[in-house]
């Protein structure tokens, strides 16, 4: 099992904010890999996702890129922090409100992917909205994997 690669300022144990979920995928790590790299087109597979914008004017995610969008009402700027093709992803956003991390791990399972992603959000508002965040958190995460699932066989 792959472990995620989470900074160490933003590890999941004692953070006020963590989630995550998990969902069975009937398509290789390659198939999901690029919907998930697809950042532009988040909005129609999530709609927590609005207004995804790849510095340069990308179309997918690569190593390192920045990133902004809005999630949750909230406009935020992330960095690509971890990248392995068809294996682990991982963004970080950092600010005067708040930090975060969220990592995605492919694991191939037969002939599909287990898709596990997880977030981890520290600071003053992740600590004073942790009893909001923290459950939708987990139902948005979800919602996510479902329309990954949904794209990888539509």
């Amino acid at each position: 099992m792959l472990t995620s690669p989470w900074p160490e300022d933003l590890r999941p144990e004692g953070a006020p904010v963590s989630s995550r979920n998990e969902l069975f995928i009937e398509a290789p790590p390659d198939r999901v890999w690029q919907v998930l790299i697809g950042a532009v087109d988040w909005p129609s597979l999530y709609d927590n996702a609005q207004d995804v914008r790849i510095d340069g004017g990308d179309l997918v995610l690569s190593a390192g890129a920045w990133f902004s969008w809005r999630t949750f009402g909230v406009a935020v700027r992330t960095q690509v922090i971890a990248w392995e093709p068809g294996r682990v992803l991982a963004w970080r956003g950092d600010d005067w409100k708040g930090r975060g991390c969220h990592t995605w791990l492919l694991e191939p399972e037969g002939q599909g992917t287990r898709l596990v992603t997880e977030e981890v959000q520290r600071g003053p508002v992740p600590w004073l909205g942790r009893l909001y965040l923290q459950p939708a958190l987990l139902r948005w995460h979800q919602l996510w994997l479902e329309g990954i699932r949904g794209r990888c066989h539509g």
